[in-house]
């Protein structure tokens, strides 16, 4: 028979035992159901700040489906149950609007098409090449950036009216593409940077000429950068009003943004028809939206696709 002290000495130990296995086991768990509680907490903020962000979006298209009087009302109206169409009928009466979408796609597709030649074959030259003033090259990409667009104004209309380039699409759309090019630049060098060379000088090994190498293993890798600067230089060609305002005068060679200033301001004659301005800013975004669901599919396929090669 165990004495008392010796069972005393037991239960302590036994005891003892149990927190020390006890112990981690409950951090363990108290852990995890913070991390759970902490997961769910960023859910939730993100999907606030993703309702925060689309809230605009939602009462511009929610407006242009409701009437003056509607919108005019103290009480607003959080959903367009008896929305209508005739701000969009009266937004496309307007001739001008087509030919300020003519205008705006020429200028864009020709602004990102050029931008993404120039700016691919710079930022390769700069991260691939050692060349004799690649430092003062790199620098005055820098240099342009710092340089703010309203005090070129001068000197860029001087410019386009001495070639006679004044309401011009491939005015518009030089300046463009001078204003672009730098940062895209330096978007494209880290994308390009990003890719060891030794998977060219491998594809090399394997039978394949340079130019075959850059092609077949560097170029398909390099195709989420190339759809990120397109993004980019889509949206700034497309939003673009300041330069226009100054280089696109004449009516028919407006811009969008130019068209809905003076939509706006045409509106105004009366009494401000904000139906109609909504729905002209919608469909001025439209083209955007679809362009960007469009290519951000193949912006993610590509990120993953060159995860999985690089």
């Amino acid at each position: 028979m165990p004495s008392t002290q010796e069972t005393t000495a037991q239960e302590t130990t036994t005891g003892q035992l149990g927190i020390a296995t006890g112990g981690p086991v409950l951090k363990e768990g108290v852990s995890l159901r913070v991390r759970r509680i902490g997961k769910v907490l960023l859910a939730l903020s993100g999907v606030a700040l993703a309702l925060i962000w689309a809230f605009p979006v939602y009462w511009m298209v929610s407006s242009s489906l409701l009437s003056n009087t509607t919108l005019g009302k103290s009480t607003p109206t959080w959903f367009p149950s008896s929305g209508t169409l005739n701000n969009y009928r009266t937004v496309l009466a307007d001739g001008r609007f087509f030919d300020a979408l003519s205008v705006s796609l020429r200028v864009t597709l020709l602004t990102v098409f050029v931008v993404l030649i120039f700016a691919f074959l710079a930022a390769l030259a700069i991260s691939r090449f050692k060349f004799k003033g690649r430092k003062g090259f790199v620098l005055a990409l820098l240099f342009i950036q710092m340089l703010p667009a309203e005090g070129l104004f001068i000197a860029q209309y001087k410019m386009m009216a001495n070639a006679q380039l004044l309401n011009s699409v491939i005015g518009i759309s030089v300046l463009y593409i001078a204003a672009v090019i730098p940062f895209t630049v330096w978007m494209l060098r880290g994308f390009v940077a990003g890719i060891p060379a030794e998977l060219e000088e491998a594809a090399q090994i394997d039978g394949c000429s340079p130019t075959g190498a850059f092609f077949r293993v560097t170029f398909p890798l390099l195709a989420p950068g190339l759809v990120a600067s397109g993004v980019y230089a889509f949206l700034q060609a497309w939003n673009e009003f300041t330069v226009a305002l100054v280089i696109m005068q004449e009516p028919t060679s407006r811009t969008l943004p130019l068209w809905l200033r003076a939509f706006v301001e045409g509106s105004r004659a009366r009494e401000i028809d904000w139906g109609a301005v909504m729905a002209s800013s919608t469909l001025v975004a439209v083209p955007v939206i679809i362009f960007f669901l469009f290519v951000q599919g193949r912006m993610t396929s590509g990120l993953v696709a060159g995860a999985v090669k690089g």
